[in-house]
C-alpha cells in the first residue's frame, strides 16, 4: 500500500460528468441525478485500511447530511481483476455492511477517477449546487495508526460553511490514503 495524497483538484472546477453502474440496484447513476443539490463524491474502495478507518463515520455523516439536502456519491476506480476484495459483488456487500444511503458506483474503466483527478482512497470532493468544487481533501486528521479520533470535522466544517452561505476557508488538507489501484497500462500522468 502506497502512502498517497490528494492531488488537490482546483477550487472552483465544475463537476466532470459521470454516468455509472451501481451494483447494488443494476442502475446506471449519473451526476444529473444531483443537479441543483450540493453533492459530496468520495473515491474509496473495500479493502483499503484508510477507507475502512473512516466509513462507518462517512456513512453516518451522510446519512445525517442527506437530510440537509446534501447529496452523497462514492465511486470504486480500483483495478478489481488485481484485488478481487473491491469487486461490485463485494461492493454490495460492504454498502450494505455500513448501511450506505447513498449510491456506491464502479468506475471499470478508470475515467471518472482521472477525471477528477483522484489519486487515493479516500478522495473527498464538496461541490456546491451549481457543482463548482468548495471542499477537497481529507475527511479528518484520522488515520489508521495515529491518535485521533474519526470525526469528519474537515468535511462537516466545509458542509456547513456552505449550507449558512459563510466562505469555505482554502486552507485545505490532502486526503492521505492507498493509491487508486490503477489498471496496468491505464495509469495517469499525475501518478507517481
Amino acid at each position: 500500500m502506497a502512502r498517497t495524497p490528494s492531488t488537490m483538484l482546483e477550487l472552483g472546477t465544475l463537476a466532470p460528468h459521470f454516468a455509472l453502474p451501481e451494483p447494488a440496484s443494476g442502475k446506471i447513476v449519473s451526476i444529473e441525478e444531483f443537479a441543483g443539490k450540493p453533492l459530496v463524491v468520495a473515491f474509496i474502495c473495500n479493502h483499503c485500511p484508510y477507507v475502512k478507518h473512516i466509513i462507518a463515520q462517512f456513512a453516518a455523516i451522510a446519512r445525517r447530511y442527506q437530510e440537509k439536502r446534501i447529496a452523497f456519491v462514492a465511486i470504486n476506480s480500483n483495478d478489481v481483476r488485481a484485488y478481487p476484495d473491491d469487486s461490485p459483488a463485494k461492493m454490495v456487500e460492504f454498502s450494505h455492511h455500513y448501511g450506505f444511503t447513498f449510491p456506491y458506483l464502479f468506475d471499470e474503466s478508470q475515467s471518472t477517477a482521472k477525471a477528477y483527478r483522484a489519486a487515493c482512497t479516500p478522495d473527498i470532493y464538496l461541490f456546491d449546487e451549481t457543482h463548482h468544487l468548495v471542499y477537497r481533501g481529507q475527511f479528518d486528521g484520522a488515520r489508521p495508526h495515529n491518535e485521533i479520533d474519526v470525526t469528519g470535522l474537515d468535511l462537516t466544517n466545509a458542509i456547513d460553511s456552505l449550507l449558512s452561505g459563510l466562505p469555505i476557508t482554502p486552507e485545505q488538507k490532502p486526503s492521505l490514503g492507498c493509491n487508486i489501484k490503477w489498471l496496468s497500462g491505464n495509469e495517469p500522468d499525475y501518478f507517481g
